[in-house]
């Protein structure tokens, strides 16, 4: 799908689901547009002594609840159609989690391994003073993405402080620890989709003991949901990244022990692990086997969670899925009528736009610690997250049953209802 069809799929979205939620048209037209969008020019010396010049975004989405609120993402695909997308994603989400942020989203047009660690840090302070003017605690607070960094939001936040006079982490999320960044932000955009799913589960009376559960994506976002889904009760009975995957119908031992074969390996295929023992030999002894490609979609378990790239079940291989229910915790890894198939089966779909929103959440609480000068142990960052995330579920859950709409337009029902109120 094009990025200008992603664009009007969620726009007709919003348009679908502002009827149930009381818009009138004025309104609906001030949340479907962007209210700004910022384009700069990036010209640096490189460290061969030439200029090359970049070229950076700003989406300003909505600040109708708050601060715009969204990543930056470096990478070479990088395009206003696309961005314009996921900041209109960031205004839903902010206010279906009821928290006071709308939506923003920018990024740089670049290859960053491509870049020394010097160039990269060259960019990313001239994007800092390109975009000062447009940006700050009270107006637009920016986030890492895609190939952005605590070391990258360290610099941006460090550019931005010296042009302003003083210190200000509040600027910016997802920050090193040592610069103002909240404890649990590694972790909370999987255990955000790990407190939805328990509660959708709750809400449909089923208990998640030996649940089985396949997670294709073993990223950063991957590996917490796959660890915290195990601590819960549920066996996780595989794993895959871009290189392949393992499935051992037994379910997994220990989670770390397989994250650091994969460090050690490059690739989750071989990561057969008894205990902290990882030995390619384990794969008899555990009836395991590799998986290859996509084929981790195609395994008959009780939850999918596809935590990789967006369209990842498609019309091409929905009818080979089994599983009951999806979590989607990667951005639009399902395509509409894929979705719609899955439904004629029943197959529950817990929708990105509610299970990924951890991320936000927190980046929320860290920006309100640096607000306020608080600092949150992960336990009250966890628990602060765990009421939000059992809230908006329950409304989404609620009203999707009231509704009888599916719990994608079901969000964006209640995220509707909250802007119209703002």
């Amino acid at each position: 799908m094009s990025k200008k069809n992603q664009l009007e799929e969620v726009q007709n979205l919003i348009k679908k689901a502002s009827k149930k939620a009381g818009l009138d048209d004025l309104t609906l037209a001030r949340f479907i547009e962007a209210d700004r969008v910022v384009e700069v020019s990036l010209p640096i010396e490189m460290d061969n002594g030439n200029v090359q010049t970049f070229t950076g975004y700003r989406v300003q989405d909505s600040n109708a609840r708050g601060p715009y609120k969204g990543g930056l993402r470096f990478h070479p695909g990088v395009s206003l159609e696309e961005l314009k997308t996921l900041a209109l994603v960031m205004t839903i989400k902010s206010a279906l989690l009821d928290i006071p942020f709308g939506g923003g989203k920018g990024g740089i047009v670049v290859n960053p391994k491509e870049l020394s660690q010097g160039e990269l840090e060259k960019l990313t302070r001239a994007f800092a003073v390109s975009l000062y003017d447009v940006i700050g605690p009270k107006i637009d607070v920016p986030a890492p993405d895609v190939n952005t960094t605590p070391q990258i939001m360290s610099w941006f936040l460090g550019e931005y402080s010296k042009i302003k006079g003083e210190h200000t982490p509040a600027v910016i999320t997802g920050k090193a620890i040592s610069d103002g960044g909240s404890e649990g932000r590694d972790e909370a955009t999987g255990l955000g989709g790990v407190y939805a799913l328990l509660e959708i589960l709750k809400k449909l009376g089923k208990d998640p003991t030996g649940m089985t559960v396949a997670v294709q994506g073993f990223g950063n976002v991957g590996k917490s949901v796959a660890s915290y889904l195990q601590k819960e009760g549920f066996k996780v009975v595989a794993l895959s990244d871009s290189q392949g995957g393992i499935y051992i119908p037994e379910g997994m031992r220990e989670m770390e022990a397989v994250a650091q074969c994969k460090e050690e390996r490059g690739t989750l295929a071989g990561c057969y692990c008894i205990g902290s023992v990882c030995d390619i030999k384990n794969k008899e002894k555990l009836n395991g086997q590799d998986l290859k490609g996509d084929k981790i979609l195609e395994l008959p378990v009780d939850v999918m969670v596809p935590s990789a790239l967006g369209g990842a079940i498609t019309q091409r291989n929905v009818g080979d899925v089994k599983t009951r229910i999806v979590l989607e915790m990667a951005n639009g890894p399902m395509t509409k009528d894929a979705e719609e198939c899955l439904e004629k089966k029943d197959v529950v779909i817990v929708p990105d736009i509610l299970a990924n929103a951890g991320g936000v959440t927190v980046s929320y609480f860290e920006w309100f610690q640096n607000m306020h000068g608080e600092k949150w142990s992960k336990h009250e960052v966890f628990e602060k997250l765990k009421g939000k995330m059992e809230k908006a579920t329950g409304e989404v859950f609620d009203l999707h049953k009231r509704h009888k709409v599916n719990m994608r337009e079901a969000a964006y029902i209640v995220a509707l209802k909250r802007l119209r109120e703002s």
